[in-house]
């Protein structure tokens, strides 16, 4: 009696490290997260439904207070170089810089990255995501740490790098000015409906 063997799905892709944003673009949409650091491939795979939570939690709460002249977006593709490509969880980015078809973002269009820490992704927030968005000059960067209350980390731009973090915790109301007015309570992020 034969026995099959299960299979593994391979995905193959395109190009030949390092790679470039062009060799990104050649991938299979085969539900992996891919971005690009100095050509080195990042994949992350779907994020967990706390996290999620968070990102539209957060999109509810800066929808509901920016002005016109601003929009929320979460996901989307930010090409800070040929070789220098992410999907930030959020950015916020100036309206009239939103064009309904276009694939990819510059930094100069980014006013603010968010990324919500994953346990898979801990060190690339927290370090070289940090390092990049710094270097591509996004004026503003909020790391919020999951498994810390949570807790927002603002970040903002002095020169080439990122002043130490402002830290809100859980439990008190977070009084952000930029990218324009906003208060919360970072305890809503994760707080489940109902």
């Amino acid at each position: 009696m034969a026995t099959t063997e299960p299979t593994t799905k391979r995905t193959v892709l395109q190009g030949e490290p390092p790679f470039t944003v062009d060799d990104l673009l050649k991938f299979p949409d085969d539900g992996n997260r891919y971005e690009l650091f100095n050509g080195s491939l990042l994949v992350s795979p779907s994020p967990i439904p706390l996290h999620q939570r968070a990102i539209a939690r957060l999109l509810v709460i800066l929808e509901g207070v920016a002005p016109p002249e601003f929009e929320p977006l979460p996901d989307v593709n930010l090409r800070a170089s040929d070789r220098d490509f992410f999907i930030p969880d959020l950015v916020v980015v100036r309206t009239k810089t939103v064009d309904e078809t276009q694939l990819m973002f510059a930094p100069r269009d980014i006013l603010l990255a968010v990324e919500v820490v994953s346990p898979s992704t801990q060190a690339r927030d927290r370090h070289l995501k940090r390092a990049a968005y710094a270097a591509a000059g996004i004026p503003l960067y909020w790391r919020i740490e999951l498994s810390k209350g949570p807790s927002v980390h603002v970040h903002e731009l002095a020169g080439d790098e990122y002043k130490p973090a402002e830290r809100h915790e859980a439990g008190e109301v977070a009084n952000l000015l930029a990218p324009f007015e906003v208060s919360f309570d970072p305890i809503v992020l994760t707080r489940p409906r109902g």
